[in-house]
């Protein structure tokens, strides 16, 4: 089978691979789209620990191709996404639901091969029917949907409050969709340049703010006077972060989606002790396809504007310097396979 593999840190290859073997309750899904990350990004960097060599890719969809041992033959056919946790499904943690707390995890795409090739092997407890009416690259989007999904329920947001989004990447524009559906008030999205701020006003933004050329705390006052209830930092950059806890209403939330390096950063503690503000971190969103399906099919949410261009996977190079060098209005790039 064709894939894209990082041999090791900086290096990548398409190459002919082995079809892969299929493990007891898993299935074998033939990939029919391929979204590329921002975080496979820092994994093709080495910014993430992963076992190299390695097929990178965790935002997929296809057809599942043949089952394993103990699998319903049933799926074989059948349009899927899937979640990309492997767990053990037995500890107290997997009992509950919250399987990214399984001692065992392992993430594809990071510690297994991903999306990035012909095929990919993926468990299936995890696997999510895909309705005729979600084509194979929106669904594709199923994955940083979840993300969002999962942050906005640990916000505790409420119908009506008002909201801010730090960051218009997939994950900022995902959260605002999320928001929008849930009736969250005067949702606010900030990014340094308007590159993407343009389709963040299409798909329904109060207003933007680009930070490069507006001040951020000037324009908040206008918008939103007493503070914003619930504020989605999704950048996982410092001043980002700082920023969002003086501009949080006395009582309200922060939480922080972005992704953050592994960098230690400088925080005004006060911010968050004076004002009695609710600091949550988002960084393990699980269990959330089968809500982001759901959401797709029935027409709530709507991501398809963000497939900026859709390639071939011998294109790799291509997909990987556009979501390098993000030029304006690109969000993302998928394989079509």
């Amino acid at each position: 089978m064709k894939s894209v593999v990082i041999e090791k840190p900086g290096v990548m290859v398409f190459k002919d691979s082995p079809i892969p073997e299929i493990p007891e309750g898993f299935v074998r899904v033939k990939v029919k789209a391929a979204a590329v990350c921002a975080t496979d990004l820092e994994v093709i960097d080495g910014n993430i620990a992963a076992n190299y060599p390695l097929i990178p890719g965790h935002e997929w969809s296809g057809i599942v191709e043949a089952v394993g041992e103990g699998v319903d033959p049933s799926w074989i056919g059948e349009r899927v996404v899937g979640s990309n946790d492997v767990v053990c499904l037995k500890c107290e943690a997997c009992r509950k639901g919250e399987w990214r707390y399984c001692k065992s995890f392992e993430e594809i795409g990071f510690k297994r091969n991903g999306a990035y090739s012909e095929y990919i092997v993926v468990p299936a407890y995890g696997l999510c029917h895909l309705p005729e009416n979600v084509s194979f690259a929106h669904a594709s989007l199923c994955e940083p949907l979840g993300v969002a999904l999962g942050t906005m329920k640990k916000s505790h947001a409420k119908l009506g409050d008002t909201c801010m989004i730090m960051g218009a990447g997939s994950i900022g524009l995902c959260t605002l969709a999320v928001a929008k559906a849930m009736g969250l008030s005067k949702i606010v999205v900030c990014a340094t340049t308007r590159g993407r701020l343009d389709l963040a006003e299409k798909m329904g933004a109060y207003a933007t703010i680009a930070t490069k050329e507006q001040d951020l705390m000037e324009e908040m006052k206008k918008l939103h006077p007493e503070g914003t209830d619930v504020i989605i930092d999704a950048t996982g950059i410092e001043e980002c972060i700082q920023n969002c806890l003086k501009l949080c209403k006395k009582g309200g939330t922060v939480v922080l989606a972005g992704y953050g390096r592994g960098k230690i950063m400088n925080i005004r503690i006060d911010d968050i002790h004076i004002n009695n503000l609710h600091l949550i971190g988002a960084g393990n969103n699980w269990n959330m396809h089968q809500k982001a399906v759901d959401l797709m099919a029935s027409g709530i949410v709507n991501l398809e504007d963000f497939i900026t261009e859709e390639l071939p996977l011998e294109d790799f190079e291509k997909a990987i310097e556009l979501a390098r060098k993000r030029p304006t209005g690109f969000v993302k790039a998928v394989f079509t396979l």
